[in-house]
């Protein structure tokens, strides 16, 4: 991936290691559009980084998604780089969990569904393009979990997975995909 000259989409870009990469690859040159769920905190990076754009999404929403990707790509029609990065990370006690899975399934959404439809919606656009890339941020506890938070580690082992066979499937297109 060329590390300038980009128009780079990245979710959960208004904190954290998203907002790093954004701030990071934005000094570099790069035309950086962060997303999130929190406009608030997306106008914050903004106006801390004139130049750089914001566009909200929840990525837990799989029809906000699809409107999402629409959008991002009538508004940048360069975009070639996509960074899956928006995730949650909540403790679960397994012994004691209710009935209610809803802190697992927002990880599962959020974290592993969510960039799967997100790819899915950019995808036939980025291989339109001369050089595109996905960078899917995973974690070392995709390998080594934590067993407080079961769900995150889950989802990031997919991810590492989903990477891999998303890598083999689009190695003769312009796509590179980095995990």
């Amino acid at each position: 991936m060329n590390l300038s000259g980009n128009t780079i989409l990245i979710t959960g870009g208004g904190s954290g290691i998203g907002r790093g990469l954004a701030e990071a690859f934005h000094a570099l040159g790069n035309q950086v559009i962060i997303a999130g769920r929190r406009r608030e905190v997306l106008d914050e990076v903004t106006q801390a980084n004139p130049g750089m754009k914001s566009l909200t999404v929840d990525m837990t929403n799989p029809e906000a998604i699809g409107t999402f990707a629409a959008q991002a790509i009538e508004q940048f029609p360069s975009l070639n780089v996509l960074i899956n990065n928006a995730g949650i990370m909540r403790g679960e006690r397994l012994m004691s969990q209710q009935a209610d899975l809803a802190d697992a399934e927002a990880i599962v959404a959020t974290n592993l569904l969510g960039p799967i439809r997100l790819t899915a919606g950019l995808l036939p656009h980025l291989q339109k393009q001369s050089s595109a890339a996905i960078v899917n941020v995973s974690s070392g506890l995709a390998f080594v979990p934590l067993a407080f938070t079961p769900t995150y580690c889950a989802t990031k082992a997919a991810m590492h997975s989903y990477s891999q066979s998303l890598r083999y499937q689009l190695k003769s297109t312009p796509v590179e995909v980095i995990e």
